[in-house]
């Protein structure tokens, strides 16, 4: 049996220039897309208009002050014209753009004008976003009619990357070997291991429970690199804390003028920033805040069994041709992660963790190997870092264990800091 998956084109992969430069870790896919100067502000989305920069860090500035209200930045606060995806979060609303992009297999550009340029038209209401909106509705309905309102057909669930959906099977693939699909939630399969065993292998695997559990801090330095090359190399920084705190920070020494992108988690508050996009800034109040937590409490080992509740084992397959058994459990609120263990090293090879949006669940993928001994705890010094928005292959170095984090590091970032 094996896991497969269609893989995204070179251009899905790298255009989603405004949408979600959020979503992931860095801007490392995406080009460089700016604000009109005539008039401050650009359209943008399925149905929604951009407002300027000032506007935009005045509601999320609002959203995070210490002893305010701390109410989330709703889509309706930020963007104009908001017609099928109402009542969700500025954060949510960048995801549901990026599974729409993913399940046509489309670009930003095959939408919006020019996007990826500064000759972008956002303002052009063309009839690819009204059928979009109209599709919008559909799923929703059908959803509501037939599942309870439970979210069960999505864009993906019928287009499967084609703007069209495939109608007439093709007799080669029906009797070829199959390719299997793990279910979104899995349940427990009989005759596997237990979750605990799994996990504790891995544990002693890397260092055993008494050296891990003994962590309480994370900091490295490494290189990105960007899918098929693409917005050059990055310097990477990560700073983690325990239980809950983790920063990521990709500079670019070759492009100063790009500015720094980050994805900061404080333990309650998250924030992205990303100087080059429309929206250079937002707080996490919806599906990634919780990813972004998960995110911070996995990067300690030691935690897989606090963090996750519910643990249970899928059934066994494969990922990237070794055999693998699969844990999967339930973050805060709506999250699931799914963690895969080399059967044979017992190492963890792969996380996938799925967050809820308006139209589908948004999953963010971290493909760890090349597992090195820092300290008595082997640390995996290659992470290939996948999300709607692209692809970040990363080699870290000057791994150290239990140094001091100054708080700074974990605070709201200064997206201003590009030259304009």
């Amino acid at each position: 049996m094996r896991i497969g998956s269609k893989r995204m084109s070179f251009a899905t992969a790298v255009v989603l220039v405004v949408w979600l430069v959020g979503v992931g870790l860095s801007a490392t896919d995406q080009g460089s897309t700016r604000l009109n100067p005539a008039n401050g502000h650009a359209k943008a989305g399925v149905d929604a208009a951009v407002p300027s920069i000032a506007t935009l860090s005045a509601l999320a500035l609002q959203a995070a002050q210490p002893g305010g209200q701390k109410q989330p930045v709703m889509v309706e606060d930020v963007f104009k014209n908001v017609q099928a995806l109402k009542n969700i979060t500025v954060d949510d609303f960048m995801g549901t753009m990026g599974l729409m992009s993913a399940a046509l297999g489309f670009c930003c550009n095959d939408c919006h004008i020019g996007a990826g340029t500064d000759k972008v038209k956002w303002e052009d209401d063309n009839p690819k976003k009204r059928t979009a909106r109209k599709m919008v509705f559909m799923v929703q309905e059908v959803n509501k009619t037939n599942f309870n309102g439970r979210q069960v057909v999505t864009c993906w669930t019928c287009h499967r990357g084609r703007d069209t959906p495939v109608m007439t099977p093709m007799l080669d693939q029906v009797y070829s070997e199959p390719t299997v699909f793990l279910d979104d939630v899995l349940t427990k399969a009989p005759g596997t291991q237990a979750p605990d065993v799994i996990i504790n292998k891995f544990i002693e695997t890397i260092g055993g429970a008494q050296k891990v559990n003994a962590l309480t801090s994370v900091t490295a330095k490494g290189k990105s690199t960007g899918f098929g090359g693409f917005g050059g190399g990055g310097q990477v920084e990560l700073f983690a804390q325990m239980p809950d705190k983790r920063s990521v920070f990709i500079h670019f020494p070759d492009d100063p003028d790009r500015g720094d992108s980050s994805r900061t988690f404080d333990g309650k508050a998250g924030w992205i920033a990303t100087p080059l996009a429309v929206v250079r800034k937002y707080p996490l109040t919806g599906g990634e805040l919780d990813g972004a937590r998960l995110d911070a409490e996995l990067t300690f080992p030691g935690q897989i069994t606090k963090a996750l509740t519910n643990l249970r084992t899928g059934p066994p397959t494969e990922v990237l041709g070794k055999d693998v058994n699969v844990v999967q459990g339930n973050g805060a609120r709506n999250a699931l992660a799914t963690l895969y263990f080399d059967r044979e090293t017992g190492l963890l090879t792969r996380i996938v963790r799925m967050t809820p949006s308006a139209i589908g669940k948004v999953p963010t993928q971290v493909d760890y190997s090349d597992y090195k001994d820092v300290n008595g705890v082997k640390f995996p010094m290659h992470w290939t870092f996948t999300w709607l928005d692209g692809r970040d292959n990363i080699d870290w170095s000057d791994v150290k264990f239990n140094e001091p984090i100054d708080a700074s590091k974990f605070a709201e970032p200064n997206p201003l800091n590009a030259k304009k």
